[in-house]
């Protein structure tokens, strides 16, 4: 078998030990012979304690696997067959901002919806597409598994301002979500069929098949029958959607609908928080750095749990083990939609199942996303194309166009001033926008 060379960038993260927790319980069937580990001088301290830490995880497994760090990510992309980016641009604490400078403007403060995962978007692309142009001339037949949100316009930039073709966006969303189907409906995994449709953080379950029958009216039901949100994200609130909307749609929104369609209660929720989601973050990886830091820690620790990242480094290796052996799997990631989607337009990033194949993901026909939700959709998806114009080619008025028809920018005047209270605020990640910022 022909062994595999891995590049994790943005390898100081704290999902790093998920990653390779996944990369260990693989190697029988992905035999991974050298993981380079990437990151930036920022990043630099952190991914040292992971690089260390995945010597000693490597080492309990007894696994003979080749791990190097570096900052100098051209040289790390040699002989790469699958890089997996992971990355923050400004770190937590320009998460933070993302969260708290929306709330100031009574806006949803998140950092994948409205204003904040816009500016994490502006921050992110030209970054991943520098990446995905360095592989194209480094290591041109490597795939690039993206699981840097805001996973879907991140996608769709590289593929249409890149050269690399070879990309996938990922999320741990769907396959959490299809996991808890499984758990409702006391079925296995192997069982069942999840239509997922829609883009990332923008999905709907559309069809749950168990052995050939559609159960999906009985999933609703048990959905409904529940005090709590059952197919809630750590990162989201336990608020339920309301019952009648899933009977009356015959949807299962992803949980990050919420800020769309309960944006009242997200808002009072967010301003009742003592702290940011991104504070709380900041707090749980300082002690996880701490715990990994432990020379005595030789496994991926539970408390990684509270980061939110289930089920990471299943969804990460499912899809490159699926390309290294050509197993023509079904798994849910982000593609170019080439008629998946049919109301959607062609060249726009989809969140839908595909066929895994050593060429990369042949995506499954759905047909129409079905009434009410293709309106929402469809809207997100213009926004989503604007921003990523902007991101790209740092187009002032392409950013303002998408943001204010954005249906969590709740006006026009106020939705101006928040993104050029945020331009200033990014200034120093955002070289494409230095004129505009001048000018402010």
């Amino acid at each position: 078998m022909k062994t595999v060379k891995l590049v994790v960038i943005g390898a100081g993260s704290s999902y790093t030990p998920e990653l390779i927790e996944g990369v260990i319980k693989n190697h029988a069937q992905l035999p991974v012979s050298h993981i380079a580990l990437v990151d930036v001088e920022m990043g630099k301290e952190k991914m040292n304690i992971i690089f260390q830490l995945t010597q000693r995880m490597l080492a309990k497994a007894g696994l003979a696997i080749d791990v190097t760090q570096t900052l100098e990510r051209k040289t790390a992309l040699q002989d790469a067959d699958f890089v997996v980016t992971q990355l923050r641009v400004g770190g937590i604490d320009a998460r933070i901002v993302d969260e708290k400078l929306p709330k100031s403007y009574g806006f949803i403060g998140q950092e994948t919806n409205g204003a904040g995962g816009m500016f994490k978007a502006l921050r992110t692309i030209p970054v991943i597409i520098d990446i995905a142009n360095e592989m194209h001339d480094i290591c041109p037949n490597a795939w690039l598994i993206n699981f840097t949100n805001p996973a879907s316009m991140v996608t769709e930039a590289v593929l249409k301002y890149s050269r690399n073709r070879r990309v996938i966006g990922l999320c741990n969303g769907p396959i959490n979500m299809t996991h808890q189907v499984a758990a409702l409906l006391n079925a296995s995994i192997d069982d069942l069929y999840v239509e997922f449709q829609g883009a990332n953080h923008m999905n709907f379950i559309t069809k749950i098949l168990h052995k050939g029958e559609d159960r999906t009216r009985e999933v609703i039901a048990l959905i409904n029958a529940a005090d709590v949100d059952t197919l809630s994200f750590k990162n989201v609130s336990n608020e339920q959607f309301n019952k009648e909307l899933l009977a009356a749609t015959h949807l299962i929104p992803s949980s990050y609908l919420k800020y769309y369609l309960k944006t009242t209660e997200m808002l009072a929720e967010q301003a009742a928080a003592e702290l940011s989601r991104g504070e709380v973050v900041k707090n749980i990886e300082a002690a996880l750095f701490k715990k990994y830091s432990d020379v005595s820690l030789e496994e991926k620790p539970k408390e990684l749990e509270a980061r939110g990242g289930a089920l990471y480094s299943t969804a990460a290796l499912n899809v490159i083990r699926a390309i290294y052996l050509d197993d023509k799997s079904i798994q849910t990631v982000n593609v170019r939609n080439d008629g998946a989607i049919t109301n959607l337009p062609t060249d726009a990033v989809v969140e839908v199942n595909c066929v895994l194949t050593r060429n990369g993901p042949m995506p499954i026909c759905t047909g129409e996303i079905p009434s009410p939700a293709k309106g929402i959709v469809a809207m997100m998806k213009d926004y989503e194309a604007q921003i990523v114009k902007a991101a790209a080619t740092g187009d002032y008025q392409a950013l303002i166009a998408g943001f204010i028809f954005n249906p969590l920018c709740s006006s026009d005047n106020a939705g101006v001033a928040l993104v050029k209270d945020m331009l200033r605020a990014n200034k120093k990640y955002l070289p494409l926008f230095a004129n505009t910022i001048a000018t402010l």
